[in-house]
């Protein structure tokens, strides 16, 4: 599928050509060219003063077209020989809107030397039939490879509503695949629900988390919706029952204008922040990058990994993979502890989930323990270290 041009109306005036991303666009001495590379951004379209571009509609149409799609779909992340953890938190979701839905589940995995295990890890967690594409192109991840073949299987099966998580992964090749089909997408999303008349309620903070948007997609299919990781539950059914179809991509499915030479672990031990069951967060309030070295050692003893504010991020105190917030990284673990930090709207919104929160702050008035557990109202110099003192007398250990 690639953008479509009226010949009638298009004066060969090259505007597109220079505009288009994937360099898909080439002039002709009478006339433009579009080859396979397009990848439907529409970009073109708007550029074009003439209207003499447009995109193919695909996944719009009357209410009969809508009709004949069905099924909740949800693409189940595999990263070197492992399933996210997130996958099964969104087929846990997916499970209970199949269910209110009256139809199948089914999850879409794609990856290379996929074995029976995995397929059966995700039917444990209630998907009803397990799409698989095995080949040796998809050992590592390209977003216009795994696009291309996400977007021929909904063309093919076509599934009312397709989730998928807000991942690195997720965020770069899901936006791809809306636009292909034509349909919307609601990215972040923190609740997901069936209305009355059957469409699915797609509920995320607006407004710099201010609000609760709620959003429906009521004039296209299928209806598309990223969710954070750790947002939530997983949930397993135990002896659930489903089956594995093994789908053959063909070679135009797996074109790709991405090589991938060589994929680097992250070397930061704090990379897994999603991850772990403890982490100590900082804010503005460590006044300066060096004093992180506290909540380091702090984390450390706790056997967890280090977070932090927007704010500190924004100072350069610390990388922004630590970040935790609505445009960091959503965390739940058992423990999170909020040192020097205000517990502005949008923090709170990555964090909340947490099983026990610790505040600790100068400023009684802060709004971070509004939402924490426990509050400790004191300066963090002076509390941090007589608490990294405490911990490790009651270990026997030397400071």
């Amino acid at each position: 599928m690639k953008a479509i041009v009226d010949r009638k109306k298009c004066t060969v005036c090259g505007v597109c050509t220079d505009v288009c991303p994937m360099g898909a666009i080439s002039l002709k001495e009478t006339e433009i060219e579009i080859s396979d590379d397009c990848s439907l951004c529409g970009m073109c379209v708007d550029t074009c003063e003439f209207g003499a571009l447009s995109l193919p509609q695909v996944g719009t149409g009357p209410a009969a077209d809508i009709a004949a799609y069905s099924g909740v779909w949800v693409f189940a992340e595999w990263r070197s020989g492992t399933i996210h953890k997130v996958s099964h938190e969104l087929l846990s979701a997916g499970r209970v809107l199949a269910n209110k839905r009256g139809v199948p589940l089914a999850a879409v995995l794609l990856g290379h030397r996929l074995d029976d295990a995995i397929s059966e890890e995700l039917i444990s967690y209630g998907a009803d039939v397990v799409y698989v594409v095995d080949h040796p192109e998809l050992a590592g991840f390209r977003d216009d490879t795994y696009a291309n073949i996400l977007v021929e299987l909904i063309r093919r099966k076509r599934p009312e509503i397709l989730l998928a998580g807000a991942t690195s992964i997720g965020r770069s090749f899901i936006p791809r695949v809306a636009a292909s089909v034509r349909t919307g997408l609601t990215a972040d999303c923190t609740d997901l629900d069936i209305s009355e008349d059957g469409l699915l309620l797609q509920t995320r903070p607006a407004f710099g988390g201010n609000v609760m948007a709620t959003i429906v997609c009521p004039n296209s299919r299928p209806q598309m919706a990223t969710v954070r990781p750790k947002v939530m539950k997983p949930v397993p059914v135990p002896g659930h029952k489903g089956s594995v179809e093994l789908v053959t991509a063909p070679e135009e499915w797996l074109r790709s204008r991405v090589e991938v030479l060589e994929v680097i672990p992250e070397a930061d031990k704090t990379a897994k922040l999603t991850e772990a069951d403890v982490i100590v967060s900082g804010g503005r309030g460590l006044r300066k990058p060096e004093n992180f070295k506290l909540l380091e050692d702090l984390a450390g003893l706790l056997n967890g990994a280090v977070g932090a504010s927007r704010g500190a991020v924004e100072e350069g105190w610390i990388a922004p993979s630590h970040q935790v917030g609505q445009t960091g990284r959503t965390v739940a673990p058992i423990l999170y502890m909020a040192v020097g930090l205000a517990g502005a709207i949008q923090h709170v919104v990555g964090m909340q989930g947490s099983r026990i929160i610790v505040a600790v702050n100068r400023d009684p008035q802060a709004p971070i323990f509004d939402v924490a557990s426990f509050g400790v109202v004191a300066d963090l110099f002076e509390f941090v270290p007589e608490f990294i003192k405490r911990i490790r007398t009651e270990r026997g250990e030397s400071s």
